[in-house]
């Protein structure tokens, strides 16, 4: 389900239409752990339904026999299955909200999880080696690239790239020092082709007294230009995470 025909949803054989944050209630919990109430400001237009109730309906035509009436009962079950929410109810969050734990009605709720000690002893600290990207940068690819976000978009874009104004403020690019720009004989605007190993993107040159000379910024919001396809998948050796924050690459004036 989605709320906009996003690339994604275009790949789909059914799009089922969601509601937004602001068509229905519900809680939602931070990165604080406070769980807080949201209030619906609108009606859903058309035959657009809630994520509960899109999951109730499929799972009922699978045999399952789902009977939620509202929001209010999954967040009745959830308290039941999760003690950390055992104290919290709607009339309560509606008041004000909380930090789990709050495992009873009377708890005030944990803003601060761990006071004096933590839980399970002090960490232990070491310093860790400097280990070289998998990746760096070569005659071929003489440039270190990274990617990452931008202040006026938020991941793909899904969610903000729907606002005009946003997009007036930033659209893709590639963030270049003021001394690779001349180099490449290129201006603000201009287009650039970005290439590593593994693809190449165009997109308009951004220069600025930020980057170090020797290094660009692509942004990964915009599928026209998808950062992505640039970076390298190599796996840390021990957290076997990728390594997509650092490659080589080139620039050239497209």
């Amino acid at each position: 389900q989605d709320i906009f025909l996003t690339e994604t949803a275009q790949k789909a054989d059914v799009v089922l239409p969601a509601t937004t944050y602001a068509e229905k209630d519900g809680t939602f919990s931070n990165t604080e752990r406070r769980v807080q109430r949201l209030f619906k400001a609108v009606n859903a237009p058309g035959q657009a339904k809630h994520d509960w109730e899109i999951h109730q309906l499929i799972a009922n035509k699978l045999g399952l026999n789902w009977n939620y009436g509202s929001f209010e009962d999954i967040f009745k079950e959830i308290t039941q299955c999760t003690p950390s929410y055992a104290g919290m109810t709607y009339e309560r969050l509606g008041r004000k909200g909380l930090h789990w734990p709050c495992p009873t009605a009377d708890h005030p709720g944990t803003p601060v999880l761990h006071i004096g000690k933590f839980t399970k002893g002090l960490g232990t600290m070491f310093a860790v080696p400097f280990k070289a990207p998998a990746e760096v940068p070569d005659e071929e690819y003489p440039v270190y690239l990274t990617t990452g976000r931008i202040l006026q978009q938020f991941h793909t874009g899904t969610m903000s790239r729907k606002t005009p104004g946003f997009n007036r403020l930033a659209g893709p690019h590639v963030m270049m020092s003021v001394q690779d720009a001349e180099a490449l004989g290129v201006g603000n605007g201009e287009d650039v082709k970005v290439s590593t190993r593994r693809g190449s993107i165009v997109t308009k040159a951004f220069i600025t007294k930020r980057m170090p000379k020797g290094t660009a910024f692509v942004p990964f919001h915009f599928a026209e230009a998808p950062a992505n396809i640039l970076t390298n998948n190599a796996l840390d050796p021990i957290a076997k995470i990728p390594e997509y924050k650092v490659c080589a690459c080139k620039l050239e004036k497209a």
